[in-house]
């Protein structure tokens, strides 16, 4: 996957990592950046083109894969983050509507142009994802739920030449972390060492100095060789259940090689 003469679509593009990933894409030669964001701007470059994309607005979603004919990379960066504690209902659903459903929903949407061109996914996450920050237990909550959606849509999509890349930054200087009085790194850093990442075929993308600290202990872990494991019982062929009236119809799972598996 090269970004040169490539076309890329960015969520949330107008600010932060997003904002510095649609420079990015400029600099090393995109062919075209759709820079989807929730409210309209204007961008001096003509390879640039907006689109109106609120994640959590089907609507919207639909009228933008209408607008792209041809993606090559598709990055989903939107995301929320409202710090609150466990017993706000509410507030886990809003970041789950964005976080998770949001990506889910995005990617479903150009999965067939990205199918097409054999392209990418990108998803911007979070080392939350893998080890939750106690003091924002909603957004951990819901990137590690979307840490799982990504290593699910991996498995599944291999088979039709799409890759998935999971993106796991620390602390970066951007409007979420503010407040934070940490080291941060900064986007337009952030955004080159992702777009490094998926030139350079990673799975998962360790972009700032805080996440590439834990790296190499992720690629050689445990759980990294059990997630490979999991994503072996991928058989491409559908299926379908007999008997009881539930289908299964286009799952991608070998459910004979999984129905002994217990974890």
């Amino acid at each position: 996957m090269k970004i040169t003469d490539s076309t890329v679509l960015v969520t949330g593009a107008n600010r932060g990592i997003g904002k510095a990933l649609v420079e990015e894409a400029l600099s090393r030669g995109a062919k075209r950046v759709y820079a989807g964001a929730r409210q309209p701007f204007v961008h001096a470059d003509r390879r640039v083109t907006p689109l109106i994309l609120d994640v959590t607005n089907a609507s919207q979603i639909r009228t933008a894969a209408e607008k792209v004919d041809v993606l090559d990379v598709l990055i989903n960066n939107a995301g929320i983050s409202v710090q609150n504690d466990l017993s706000d209902r509410a507030a886990l659903e809003r970041l789950l509507a964005v976080n998770l459903f949001g990506t889910y929903d995005v990617t479903q949407a150009f999965l067939s142009v990205l199918t097409r061109s054999r392209g990418a996914i990108v998803n911007i996450l979070s080392l939350a994802s893998m080890a939750a920050v106690p003091f924002d237990p909603l957004y951990s909550i819901s990137k590690a739920a979307a840490f799982s959606l990504s290593q699910s849509l991996r498995a599944l999509l291999v088979g039709q030449g799409v890759s998935v890349h999971i993106v796991l930054p620390g602390p970066i200087d951007t409007d979420m972390t503010r407040d934070l009085d940490i080291p941060k790194a900064s986007p337009e850093s952030t955004a080159r060492a992702i777009l490094d990442g998926v030139e350079k075929e990673e799975e998962e993308i360790f972009p700032d100095p805080m996440s590439e600290a834990v790296a190499e202990g992720w690629r050689n872990s445990a759980v990294k060789e059990l997630q490979r494991q999991f994503a072996a019982y991928v058989d491409q062929t559908p299926v379908k259940s007999k008997g009881n009236g539930r289908q299964n119809q286009d799952s991608g799972i070998d459910h004979k090689a999984t129905e002994n598996t217990k974890v």
